[in-house]
This record gives C-alpha cells, sequence and structure tokens, in this order.
C-alpha cells in the first residue's frame, strides 16, 4: 500500500510544481504567457487538476481564482499523501516504497 501513497504523492507534487512553474513563466511576460511554449506545457500538465477544481467549485468563485485553489488543493493533499504514506510504512515496514523510513526509524549501528 506505501507504493501506492507514494505514487499518488508523485502525481500531486508533479502537478503542483507545474501550477507553479506557470506562475514563475507567467511572472517573467505576463501579457504574453500564453504564446510560451514552457507555459504551454505546464499547462497542460496540471489542466486535470484545474479543471475538477473547476467543476468542484461553485460558479460565484472567479476563474483566474481557480488555479489559485488548485494549487492550495495540491498542496494540503500533498501533506494529507505523506502522513498516509508514513502511517503505512509504521504499519509494514518491509513493504515496497517504505525504504527511506526504514532508514530514519533504524539507523545503522555506528562503529
Amino acid at each position: 500500500m506505501a507504493f501506492y501513497w507514494l505514487v499518488a504523492q508523485t502525481l500531486v507534487l508533479v502537478a503542483g510544481l507545474a501550477l507553479l512553474g506557470q506562475l514563475l513563466v507567467g511572472v517573467f511576460n505576463w501579457r504574453r504567457r500564453r504564446e510560451n511554449l514552457l507555459y504551454g506545457l505546464f499547462e497542460l500538465i496540471a489542466r486535470p487538476v484545474v479543471k475538477v477544481v473547476r467543476w468542484v467549485t461553485p460558479k460565484v468563485v472567479i476563474d483566474r481564482h481557480i488555479p489559485i485553489a488548485a494549487f492550495m488543493l495540491l498542496f494540503f493533499v500533498y501533506f494529507w499523501l505523506v502522513f498516509e504514506h508514513r502511517e503505512s510504512c509504521k504499519a509494514q515496514i518491509l513493504q515496497p516504497g517504505c525504504d527511506k523510513w526504514a532508514a530514519v526509524w533504524n539507523p545503522p549501528a555506528s562503529q
């Protein structure tokens, strides 16, 4: 189960970093950001999350605020997944995906 938590965590991280990348590319040239190839790539990666957040939020929320809401949602979901991954590894440390937790919880004996 820990491996699946880790995969979900990685997918959430990639989508969050894509939204952050969109912001950084947009900061440098806000008016022509839609023409930027890298901005388009980040938009393509983050589009599924933004569409889900648009679908979930009420129509009162302005469209330009939806990427911010999507980023905040991904931020909290990422940390929730970290804690779930940790709890899954606590329950059974030998399962795949728990290597780093095992190294932290069972440090090698110093010589």
